[in-house]
């Protein structure tokens, strides 16, 4: 395993590979450094790194598209791998093994070390100026320019038992205060109110241009009082290295690109969105939220602020929510006992559906006499999944010679093997999230909601006309041999 520690080393990773350009022509913020991502990850381009943003000061610098999908041909997930310290030809499936085996290792904690790059340049009081960095207005409708995107929030709770990496947006106000959209059962949101209720404000942090795992983590939604940095020692099997904050009682990841310190003041508010989400859709309504208020802001010699656009599939938001999530359901449908081979949230339905494969012996293992029994006992372990359960609206339950990760194989298993009627099973009151506009405004506003399971499961030994499946191993040979020795057409027929 590679573990790239810190952004600069995944860039140079992705160069590599041919998957970064920069570009040295000078981009507004207001709206082209959000149309540059959308592009980028709307036609699989490579990463883009922005050297100059019109109004700011030069070297300070934009990176768009950071994990988005890869433009190197048949590896898609090659950012994603790299980003977790493997090998960018490794196929999705294989992403999730060390994700999955790292909930059940034993807790590495980090180390807090003296000093780090993220702390070159030290920015207190009134210096520290949130408009002083190229903030970016991303979607013509949103609300503001937003201050982050893939960046991660630390929080620690008052006995300082807990301390969660979570990501949340968070709007641009003025100088020194931002707006960010959280609140329980988000974990941020949990440990925000153990402080609003001892009556004080919240000590927070704020990383941008952290190591390149470290976003994965952050939206993996592990268990409550599961520290994510602990999690990401036990993943690469050594400590994180981190530094401590210059204004409040917090550490954060020493090569970060940019650090944001400040206070969450809860009697003050100020209006956050509307803005483009992982749906693929702007909304229509902005909120009142507690203001962010700054007391420093650190950062590296000409730092580099990643930047996600969400929007329309793919992008980081179902990148990294689909792949972190994949882990956690697989982890914790195995856990229930349930004869699980993989789950995966699809990335090009906006995390929206999640496809789950189930091994061949399942009526022996379980005792289940049928597909509905099975499916009907994944989508109520799905229902009460912890911190999670909300992205998924609609669940395909598939047989073991399907690929959750492959989309054509997805649709082929759903198409062909469940039934248009019966093969249909509704779980009429689930928790949804206010954010899928498949749902209606009271469902929305009630976070309760249906989710479909559709049983793709089939009782006879099927029979299938494919390469791998109906040749002989020795038919198989001799055809990658004879398709190896073939040759361009010379002339005309």
């Amino acid at each position: 395993m590679n573990h790239l520690s810190s952004l600069r080393d995944y860039l140079d990773a992705l160069a590599k590979l041919d998957d970064l350009r920069v570009i040295d022509d000078e981009v507004d913020a207001e709206l082209e450094i959000g149309a540059i991502a959308r592009y980028a990850t709307e036609h699989r381009a490579p990463a883009h790194l922005l050297s100059r943003i019109r109004g700011f000061t030069p070297g300070f610098r934009v990176l768009t598209a950071p994990a988005a999908y890869s433009s190197v041909p048949d590896s898609p997930y090659a950012r994603v791998a790299l980003s977790l310290g493997l090998d960018p030809d490794t196929r999705p499936l294989e992403l999730l093994d060390g994700l999955v085996a790292a909930q059940s290792a034993a807790p590495i904690p980090p180390v807090t070390v003296a000093s780090g790059p993220c702390q070159e340049n030290v920015l207190l009081g009134a210096d520290a100026d949130l408009t002083r960095f190229p903030f970016p207005l991303l979607h013509d409708g949103d609300g503001g320019r937003y201050v982050n995107t893939i960046g991660t929030f630390v929080l620690r709770s008052p006995d300082r038992r807990w301390t969660n990496w979570g990501i949340a947006r968070a709007m641009l106000h003025d100088a020194h205060r931002m707006a960010t959209f959280t609140g329980s059962p988000q974990h941020i949101g949990l440990i925000d109110d153990m402080w609003r209720e001892r009556g004080e404000r919240t000590p927070f942090a704020l990383v941008l241009g952290a190591e390149p795992a470290i976003p994965f983590v952050s939206t993996m939604s592990l268990p409550e009082e599961v520290d994510e940095a602990a999690y990401l020692g036990a993943y690469y099997g050594r400590p994180v290295e981190l530094v401590r904050c210059r204004t409040v009682d917090l550490e954060v990841p020493a090569t970060a690109e940019i650090v944001i310190e400040g206070y969450i003041n809860h009697d003050e508010l100020v209006p956050e969105g509307p803005m483009g989400e992982f749906a693929g859709y702007i909304p229509d309504w902005a909120v009142e939220l507690p203001a962010y208020t700054v007391t420093a802001i650190t950062h590296r010699n000409d730092p580099i602020m990643p930047v996600v656009c969400a929007g329309k599939p793919v992008d980081e938001d179902h990148t990294l929510i689909g792949l972190t999530h994949s882990a956690r359901w697989t982890h914790y449908l195995r856990e229930a006992g349930l004869p699980v081979a993989a789950a995966w949230m699809i990335p090009e339905t906006a995390v929206h559906v999640l496809a789950v494969t189930v091994d061949a012996d399942w009526r022996e293992r379980t005792g289940f006499t049928s597909s509905e029994q099975l499916c009907r006992a994944i989508g109520e372990a799905c229902d009460t999944f912890p911190h999670g359960g909300w992205w998924v609206t609609r669940i395909m339950v598939l047989d073991h010679d399907i690929d959750p990760t492959d989309l054509r194989d997805v649709l082929w298993g759903f198409a062909t093997r469940s039934h248009p009627s019966t093969g249909i099973h509704v779980l009429p009151d689930t928790a949804i999230m206010h954010l899928m506009v498949c749902y209606t405004d009271e469902e929305r506003e009630t976070g309760r909601g249906p989710t479909v399971l559709f049983d793709c499961l089939r009782d006879d030994n099927l029979n299938i006309a494919s390469f791998a499946e109906n040749y002989p191993e020795t038919v198989r040979q001799r055809t990658h041999q004879l398709l190896a020795a073939a040759r361009p057409l010379d002339g005309s027929l």
